[in-house]
């Protein structure tokens, strides 16, 4: 399924006061838009990015605030509303987007788990955004007298990525050209008669628009400087007939490791002590091997993908230390290619990296070589 996301990054920010518009502003080091950027081009499910900036903010400048990226990102200058903004890029979707989705570049600190939470329930309904309820009474207010309590239980506070079908959205959008006006798409999705789903969302998800909100969210990502550990186990069959794959690297051995991937135990245990420093699950949670995508698929690209995950989490790696538990061949000769493979995927120097072969002295599976095992441990450090 092919998958867009929409980054609106076209307002002014007038509220908060400040010469750049808010969504250019630094929170820990990055602006809020390169992290909602990050956020998007780190989920394995999305295919393309195009952001919506202010006409008066040319392309140059605009990339140079989103920062590097995997994908490839295209800039569309914004309109005068919101609405007219999505609209110019929703006019550069490509043809076979199945799903698209939009975020506000205010919400910096958007997850993993919304992201795919809003992808699921769109393809599923057509139409989904995330939200959370409200806590507090809600009270209707005319001219500074209640003239109303509102049940809070029906109440829920919406957040993005907002996700459609491509069909709801076109639909939305042209009654959104067609002369009506509402403050997102799910509104212009409700005026052309479709159904809007409601998806857990998640109370970081924060929108930034006032002083207040950027200080605490400078406060957050200054809180996720602080250091994480995480740990990776996995471990694989032998069997005839198939390459064994170590760190990206083929060593020369009559049998290999049976998966549904290339079954790279190296690799598979450092991405799962990645994913668990930085509490994003694990790695049959991203990449499960019910997904025809993994099939076959190089451990070096789920590590790379993984890495992503991670520095948009706000992540980066310090080092990593793995074992590798083998009784034949000796992998002694392949260590320092692997180092630097595993390196080269997690965008650190091979001096980060430390593998280590050991055998099993001839206990259970992996002593008697019908299988293979690898342990990691990853050290992380926030980016303040």
């Amino acid at each position: 399924m092919r998958v867009t996301a929409i980054i609106a990054a076209a307002g002014s920010g007038t509220r908060l006061g400040g010469a750049l518009p808010k969504q250019l502003l630094d929170v820990g080091g990055r602006s809020m838009l390169a992290r909602s950027v990050a956020a998007f081009d780190a989920h394995p499910r999305i295919s393309d990015l195009i952001v919506v900036v202010p006409p008066t903010l040319a392309a140059e400048a605009a990339a140079a605030h989103i920062g590097r990226t995997r994908r490839r990102v295209e800039v569309v200058a914004g309109g005068a509303r919101r609405q007219d903004s999505v609209a110019n890029a929703f006019d550069r979707v490509p043809a076979s987007t199945e799903v698209v989705l939009i975020h506000d570049a205010a919400r910096p600190f958007v997850s993993a788990d919304t992201i795919s939470r809003t992808i699921d329930a769109a393809a599923a309904h057509g139409a989904a955004i995330p939200a959370i309820e409200a806590r507090d009474t809600v009270k209707r207010v005319d001219e500074g007298v209640i003239v109303e309590t509102i049940p809070r239980e029906t109440i829920v506070l919406a957040q993005t990525p907002q996700g459609f079908r491509r069909d709801v959205l076109e639909r939305a959008i042209a009654v959104g050209r067609s002369g009506a006006e509402a403050t997102d798409e799910a509104g212009l999705a409700e005026r052309a008669g479709d159904r809007v789903h409601v998806v857990r969302g998640e109370s970081a998800n924060v929108k930034i628009t006032t002083e207040e909100d950027l200080d605490a969210a400078r406060r957050h990502a200054g809180a996720a400087a602080a250091t994480r550990v995480g740990t990776g186990y996995d471990l694989h069959r032998l069997v005839d007939g198939r390459r064994l794959v170590l760190a990206g690297v083929v060593v020369p051995s009559r049998r290999g490791a049976q998966g549904h991937s290339d079954a790279d135990v190296v690799c598979h245990a450092v991405t799962d002590a990645l994913l668990g420093a930085a509490t994003l699950g694990d790695i049959g949670r991203h990449f499960p091997d019910t997904d025809p995508r993994w099939k076959d698929a190089s451990s070096i690209a789920l590590l790379r993908d993984a890495a992503a995950m991670i520095g948009a989490e706000g992540f980066a790696v310090v080092n990593v230390d793995v074992t590798v538990i083998l009784e034949s061949p000796k992998i002694k000769d392949y260590i320092e290619p692997m180092r630097v493979g595993i390196a080269g995927a997690l965008g650190i120097e091979p001096a980060r990296v430390s593998i280590k072969g050991k055998t099993n002295e001839g206990v259970d599976a992996v002593g008697r070589g019908e299988a293979i095992a690898a342990h990691a441990v990853a050290l992380l450090r926030g980016r303040s």
